[in-house]
């Protein structure tokens, strides 16, 4: 009776996990075909960037393939749509794992997800807001009157959604920090130390997020990641475990 029931019990868990699942993906389904109609403005949004930072002028891109535009707006649509129904799909994880959780340990939890949200939100922004605008004007700077970009749509559309994706990543290393710390893995002492081995692991982590091998957007990466490394410190030191507790 006892293997019985706990076989019942992990059958109801994968129930509850299906029932769980097609929620999340109605809530994405409905999100995408929202963004659907939208998706061409959203994709000049997107965009706004790198038109801004264009020689005078010169104003539009290109598409090299004829369905290009249309799976194009396809995956901003579908970006969007998840961006969208994240709050629902993020429910859909709290109500599935809670009931598993002690109350301290969900307390936890819900904060660790609060700020990691947060945090990845802060690192699209300010890839998008900081580092998009003036690395792209640094970068099309080199165009003469016998050289001028041309620029593809889906490249475009690549190389952003993989920066914006890398950022908001990498942002969330003082989260990281804080768990590790409070579980007395690392201290602020320990990070202070080990700053040399940081600095390389932080350019390697860069050149390996970054899209393109140049060295230009790897410090583009690798600045932001050290302050986040310092605050990291920060964090430790304030929230870190204490010694002998």
């Amino acid at each position: 009776m006892a293997e019985e029931d706990k076989v019942m019990s992990f059958t109801g868990h994968l129930r509850e996990l299906r029932r769980r699942l097609i929620i999340a993906v109605v809530a994405v389904s409905a999100g995408f075909l929202a963004s659907y109609y939208y998706s061409d403005r959203l994709f000049w949004f997107l965009a706004r960037p790198l038109l801004d930072a264009l020689p005078q002028g010169q104003d539009f891109m290109v598409f090299t393939g004829v369905v290009e535009p249309f799976f194009i707006y396809l995956k901003v649509a579908l970006l969007c749509g998840i961006v969208l129904a994240s709050p629902v799909v993020l429910y859909q994880v709290w109500a599935f794992v809670a009931p598993g959780l002690y109350k301290n340990e969900r307390r936890w939890f819900f904060f660790t997800v609060l700020f990691s949200i947060l945090l990845f939100a802060a690192g699209v922004a300010f890839a998008f807001e900081a580092v998009f605008p003036f690395g792209f004007k640094y970068l099309l700077s080199y165009s003469t009157q016998g050289l001028k970009p041309f620029l593809s749509m889906g490249q475009y559309f690549s190389m952003a959604t993989r920066l914006l994706l890398a950022f908001g990543i990498v942002f969330q290393l003082p989260l990281a920090i804080l768990v590790l710390s409070r579980l007395g893995i690392v201290s602020a002492r320990q990070l202070i130390a080990w700053w040399r081995y940081a600095i390389v692991a932080i350019l390697v982590v860069s050149a390996v997020l970054t899209p393109t091998p140049d060295i230009f957007n790897q410090l583009m990466m690798a600045g932001p990641l050290t302050i986040l490394y310092v605050v990291g410190i920060a964090v430790a030191l304030v929230f870190g475990k204490k010694a002998g507790k």
